[in-house]
């Protein structure tokens, strides 16, 4: 399948028989899974699967299995035409939009994909089961897309090493390709999420990238130092106004997500959430020792 001009409608697949039809003679496939409400930094996934596959398939998906109780789920952004309008600039070839009753026929399932250790931690910690819906949701969507390789956001730098291990472990024949961090001009990280952000709301969280850009400064110190110098930003946020709300703050072994000691060398990332209003923001930076 050729790769469309820009605008051209893709084909919107609604269920898998129609998913099967219109990747016949797909050639490369890579998958870019969201949940819809697309921004630029979906945008930039989708053009890295354009320069890699024959075939790009875009799904949007609200996927309930990772929302807690008291989460966003119900007011989660949905707008298939615009998301579609998107993937057509973008020259995504397939709009995968299935219904939640399409993907759990016989409703929440039985059998689900367990994080682990791994995904109890941080994130996991403050979404107990979280992780367990991702890794259900795409593993469905590897089946189902069958793709050669499958684009992720590094903002989301626990799922994408979930998803990592996930492959491994189970040997899906997928190659997992990170995409990096896209920020808007003003530093923000790109998330859908930033649309319920209020004018002061947006200013106050651009601590979080704040933070982040005091610890890489700080790394020089060492981890003691780069954790102190973020922590600072922080903590005069949180006395603001609109203030913020930090989750967690943490310096972590990219291969475990535990946290690393003060004298570990080598690479680290620098992970942290944060509430502002009733928004919750995730973002992290990588940092060598």
């Amino acid at each position: 399948m050729s790769a469309p001009t820009a605008h051209t409608a893709p084909v919107v697949a609604r269920t898998p028989d129609e998913l099967r039809r219109a990747l016949a003679d797909a050639g490369r496939v890579a998958l870019v899974p969201t949940m819809g409400a697309l921004h630029e930094g979906h945008r930039s996934l989708m053009r890295i699967a354009r320069e890699a596959a024959d075939t790009v398939v875009v799904s949007v998906f609200v996927n309930p299995l990772q929302f807690g109780p008291n989460e966003d789920f119900d007011r989660y952004p949905r707008d298939l035409p615009a998301d579609t309008a998107v993937c057509a600039a973008e020259g995504v070839d397939v709009v995968f939009a299935p219904e939640t009753e399409t993907m759990y026929p016989t409703g929440r399932p039985v059998v689900t994909i367990d994080a682990g250790l791994m995904g109890e931690r941080l994130e996991g910690s403050s979404r107990p089961g979280h992780f367990t819906g991702v890794l259900t949701v795409v593993g469905k969507l590897f089946h189902l897309v069958r793709p050669d390789l499958a684009v992720f956001g590094e903002k989301d730098a626990q799922q994408i090493a979930l998803i990592r291990r996930m492959v491994a472990d189970l040997d899906l024949p997928v190659e997992i390709v990170g995409a990096p961090i896209l920020r808007d001009a003003d530093g923000l990280a790109s998330s859908s999420r930033n649309v319920y952000l209020s004018t002061g709301e947006r200013a106050a969280a651009l601590s979080l990238s704040r933070s982040l850009a005091a610890a890489r400064a700080a790394a020089a110190g060492g981890p003691a130092a780069a954790r102190g110098a973020a922590t600072a930003v922080l903590e005069e946020a949180a006395e603001g106004a609109p203030p913020v709300d930090l989750d967690y703050l943490a310096l972590i072994d990219p291969a475990t997500f535990a946290e690393i000691a003060d004298d570990h060398r080598g690479g680290a990332i620098l992970a942290l959430a944060a509430r502002v209003g009733t928004t919750r923001l995730i973002d992290n930076t990588s940092i060598v020792f």
